[in-house]
């Protein structure tokens, strides 16, 4: 009997539908799982003419399947405190790269750290981003693999400005002299110490003598002399001239080093005197320099437009990299490949590559990762519906059945 197909279609959508609900509910742990929903569709219509009234007669043929369509809504987040960690909050997905080649895009950040120092997904895709040299990314270069790794390095920084903050004791005898020391760092993240000999030659009156010793320039003996001047105060100890900056120059480095012209500031932005002449003893209270050593990488974090800033030994921070994020005209088109990735098809649209915070995409956060947005409330409703919804298709399937018994016992009945 034709009519079985009717009934028999019904089972078959609800099946389908019953085994997306079943896939959601197997995911509700899954990271950056999106829920799905099937929607049914009648099939086409046989028409039987028309009525008085040139209405169409119709009957239908049965449903099916339609589409299925994901809920792209954001998960709830959870911290993981994993620096490798990352959630996107709005719309965007991570970048991957498969071993062949092959781009892929998620959104389950559950990321781990390779041998090589590489960002990738628990099933080994590289994740992608805009690259940083000495803490400059370059958003114009082609997405690479995001490095973390401990070959990351802070490359040493020559010292260009100092100051110290220092006192003279006004009541000391002419001619005292008071030294102080501090390091300085050349272009190669060499350390020089620099000595500052203060000596006082009349009331609010002190020389200074800025010295390096004399192996620091590949020579022997007395230090080399850098700097030298006349520091004057007035009656509240406040320096009077210089003022600003003096600068110190120092060339011809045993270690090959650029030379170096260091700014001594003398008073801070505001213009308060950094040295000072008070009746109190002669000292020096802090010490600063712009100069640092290499460092090694030691840690890092992801900011919320995906700058992954990196912590380093010489206790500088700079940017490492940058998660590079995707977005899609239609994200119902793309294509889903399993282990929480899609690829992008006809219909969703190319890829649109960018920042987190930039062209409709959304932000990360570092060191969590998004759940997967199925509701077990509503899919466990849906359930119930599809339920029913089979057991009336298959209760029409048992009254076919039946009428059909009926109608071939009629046939064999003798004398009919």
């Amino acid at each position: 009997m034709a009519s079985f197909s009717i009934p028999l279609s019904g089972l078959a959508a609800s099946t389908q539908a019953l085994n997306i609900i079943s896939n959601n509910l197997a995911n509700m742990n899954t990271v950056g799982y999106k829920d799905q929903t099937a929607s049914f569709q009648d099939l086409f219509y046989q028409n039987f003419g028309s009525d008085g009234a040139g209405d169409p007669i119709q009957v239908g043929a049965g449903t099916t399947v339609g589409s299925v369509a994901t809920n792209f809504t954001n998960g709830d987040l959870q911290n993981t405190g994993l620096s490798s960690n990352a959630a996107i909050t709005g719309n965007g997905f991570f970048v991957t790269e498969q071993a062949d080649g092959t781009v892929e895009y998620t959104r389950a950040g559950d990321f781990t750290v390779n041998s090589a120092g590489q960002l990738v997904t628990p099933d080994g895709q590289t994740v992608m981003g805009f690259p940083a040299v000495n803490g400059v990314i370059n958003q114009s270069a082609a997405l690479s693999p995001v490095q973390v790794g401990p070959g990351e390095s802070s490359p040493p920084s020559a010292t260009t400005t100092m100051q110290q903050q220092t006192n003279l004791n006004a009541a000391a005898p002419v001619g005292t002299t008071y030294s102080t020391s501090m390091a300085v760092f050349d272009s190669l993240g060499e350390s020089h110490v620099l000595t500052f000999n203060y000596t006082m030659t009349a009331p609010d009156t002190w020389t200074y003598q800025v010295t390096l010793p004399a192996a620091d320039t590949g020579g022997a003996g007395a230090p080399t002399v850098l700097a030298t001047g006349t520091l004057n105060f007035n009656s509240s100890g406040n320096l009077t001239s210089p003022t600003g900056s003096v600068p110190v120059n120092i060339n011809g480095l045993a270690d090959g080093a650029a030379n170096l012209t260091v700014g001594w500031s003398l008073t801070d932005a505001s213009g308060n005197s950094l040295i000072t002449q008070v009746a109190s003893s002669s000292t020096t209270t802090t010490t600063n320099q712009n100069g640092y050593i290499a460092g090694t990488l030691q840690g890092y974090s992801i900011l919320p437009d995906g700058t992954i800033q990196g912590q380093f030994s010489n206790g500088q921070t700079q940017a490492i990299g940058q998660l590079a994020l995707a977005s899609f005209n239609n994200n119902q088109g793309l294509q889903l490949t399993g282990g929480d990735s899609y690829q992008s098809t006809l219909a969703s649209g190319a890829a649109v590559i960018g920042t987190a915070g930039n062209g409709g995409r959304g932000t990360i956060t570092g060191g969590a990762v998004e759940l997967s947005n199925v509701d077990i409330s509503t899919e466990f409703t849906n359930l119930i519906v599809v339920q029913r919804a089979f057991e009336a298709d298959s209760r029409v399937v048992t009254t076919f059945d039946s009428v059909g018994s009926t109608t071939t016992n009629l046939q064999a009945t003798p004398g009919n």
